[in-house]
């Protein structure tokens, strides 16, 4: 049987006798995106940070393409790329030198920076010094720095987080791009209309303990909310009513109000995400009002 791109299996950490991760475990299937999400506190970095070999765990298996951490961290650094939430770039340095560095560490050939600032849309911006960039282009310099070996699975943490719409929509699309090549990407961020729109699986983590697993359509099955938002006109004056579509007396209130009343609209609303991980991690989701969209 072809080995997981990641297996953790009841992978634990303690700092004191503070259990910041409880026995954890999930796998990843080698070229899908994988979405690592929960609230801040919840244990997610401490659990990258071990899968990655830059802590020990307190217990538990770790393997990285059936290669286990951290006995064999040397073999794993080279078929994995790491993005981490912070911007670790040599600032006086271009783009190109930052990259020409990293190449010459991992002896990387220099015609794969090329090929890397082209993919990155960065070619036209490899000779300015990583101070003078933008944070989004700043951004695409580390992801470019991770791709240059060609890893198998790439972590990336936070990658679009205070991003302008336009260099997330690039980040988006090279993930997806990196999806199609068959790379594993390991992905963290809070804007769950990005994990929806990438992620082939989810595991949702709070209080260090995974508490929902599975393809975005699944646990919005699942833990979602759908909703029917209706407008009629009652007495010359409009009401709006809604009703949980899943709840079989709600559908047959709402059903008895359209035989009845004119209808000015209705408007359905189908699960979000957002609304699976406010339940899971233990926050009650409350529809919006109009006034807050």
């Amino acid at each position: 049987m072809e080995p997981f791109a990641i297996n953790v299996c009841e992978l634990k950490k303690l700092y004191g006798t503070q259990e910041v991760v409880k026995s954890i475990s999930f796998a990843v299937n080698k070229g899908e995106v994988f979405g690592f999400l929960g609230p801040n506190g919840a244990g997610k970095t401490t659990s990258i940070r071990m899968i990655i070999g830059e802590i020990p765990a307190s217990a538990g298996k770790i393997e990285v393409l059936g290669r286990a951490v951290p006995a064999e961290l040397p073999e794993i650094k080279k078929l994995t790329g790491i993005v981490p939430d912070y911007q670790n770039l040599y600032d006086r340095l271009t783009v190109r030198q930052n990259l020409e560095f990293f190449a010459a560490l991992n002896n990387v050939t220099p015609d794969q920076i090329d090929i890397v600032l082209e993919e990155v849309f960065l070619a036209e911006h490899q000779g300015k010094a990583c101070k003078d960039l933008s944070r989004g282009l700043r951004q695409r310099a580390l992801i470019a720095r991770g791709l240059l070996h060609r890893p198998e699975v790439f972590f990336l943490d936070e990658p679009t987080s205070a991003l302008d719409p336009h260099s997330a929509k690039l980040i988006r699309e090279l993930v997806l791009k990196l999806k199609c090549a068959g790379t594993t990407v390991f992905l963290t961020t809070h804007y769950m209309e990005e994990a929806d729109m990438l992620c082939d699986r989810i595991a949702i983590m709070n209080r260090g303990t995974i508490v929902a697993c599975g393809s975005p359509e699944n646990l919005k099955k699942q833990f979602g909310r759908r909703s029917a938002r209706v407008e009629i006109l009652r007495d010359n004056k409009p009401e709006t009513h809604e009703f949980s579509i899943d709840d079989p007396s709600q559908k047959a209130e709402m059903a008895s109000m359209l035989n009845s009343s004119t209808i000015l609209r209705i408007h359905t609303q189908e699960a979000k995400l957002e609304e699976v991980f406010m339940h899971v991690t233990g926050d009650e989701w409350k529809p919006e009002s109009e006034d807050a969209r």
